[in-house]
């Protein structure tokens, strides 16, 4: 009998879900912004499908990200249930802000998310093109303000390789860091500014209200449902993309590592994810693995070099 009941147990016990250990995942920003969206419709995803029982997301705001990141690698050595949301912002921070702690201090396990950056004037702006704003930029720089987010992060850099591609000196470009999109929004609805620059969600209400007059993307082709032509049909050679990943803590083992891999990949192949994608308008840019290792050096490399020129980086 004592036999009985204890294959009944095991046997219920086999029988409950498998879900893999709760996860803690950190957004190093403040609620409401990309990467605390990113996390929260990460944790809605991994309890939707099954991945994780509970997933709990953590704001540690401040310094482009950098903050959350020292916190996270110092903190959480070791622990294969946490993780951090960080992307291509992140990578500029690391470098305008110096930070001891940066992306090696980490383990990264696959980029998720794209969007685009889009150009954008006060519908009353005299400026109808792209081609309008690059030849004021060239008679002078200082003139052209732009407004955008975080100094180092994916909209200066935007403005310094749109700046480069058009003859100008990148260091000579009037560019205005807000801390957040609202303070940014209005600043161009109020026309104290010449031009703004953000991901396309962020301006998009207003595009389609008529308040704003969207001048180009920074795609590599036109994107489906927006009216806008991309950059390089403006004669610049430019294409910038923003970026978000998903990192695992440090100090892990190669097989708690291949576990955190193998749940993320089910997050980023689920219908659940897909849906969320198309409702927020993020591009699907999974990479993983040594690939992904691979483009975040090439990109790391890339963006000092941007930030040097723009004059961020000695």
């Amino acid at each position: 009998m004592k036999h009985f009941f204890l294959a009944s147990i095991l046997a219920g016990a086999l029988a409950l879900p498998a879900y893999a250990a709760d996860y803690t995942i950190i957004a190093p920003a403040n609620p409401g912004g990309g990467w605390d969206q990113t996390a929260r419709s990460m944790q809605t995803v991994m309890q939707q499908e099954g991945i994780s029982g509970n997933v709990q997301v953590q704001n540690v705001p401040g310094a482009g990200g950098t903050i959350g990141l020292a916190q996270f690698a110092s903190q959480q050595k070791g622990n294969p249930n946490a993780l951090l949301v960080g992307g291509y912002v992140m990578v500029g921070a690391i470098l305008t802000n110096n930070s001891p702690v940066t992306l090696k201090d980490v383990t990264p396990i696959a980029r998720l998310t794209g969007e685009y950056e889009a150009i954008v004037v006060p519908a009353a702006s005299e400026i109808q093109t792209m081609k309008d704003l690059v030849e004021a930029l060239k008679k002078d720089p200082g003139a052209v303000s732009w407004a955008g987010g975080s100094a180092g992060g994916t909209d200066h850099i935007a403005v310094g390789l749109i700046a480069k591609a058009a003859g100008v000196d990148p260091t000579k470009i009037n560019y205005i860091a807000y801390s957040g999109g609202g303070e940014a929004l209005a600043a161009i609805l109020g026309s104290q500014v010449t031009a703004g620059i953000s991901g396309y969600g962020e301006f998009e209400s207003q595009v389609k209200a008529g308040t704003l007059r969207l001048l180009a993307v920074s795609s590599a082709e036109r994107i489906e449902g927006i009216d806008a032509p991309t950059l390089k049909e403006s004669g610049l050679d430019v294409v910038v993309e923003n970026w978000r990943m998903v990192a695992a803590a440090p100090g892990l083992t190669e097989e708690q590592k291949a576990a955190v891999s193998a749940d993320v990949e089910k997050l980023a192949k689920s219908a659940s994810w897909q849906e969320v994608l198309k409702s927020k308008g993020w591009q699907d840019t999974y990479l993983a693995g040594e690939a992904f290792e691979e483009q975040l050096g090439k990109d790391i490399s890339a963006t000092e070099t941007v930030l040097k020129d723009i004059g961020l980086v000695k």
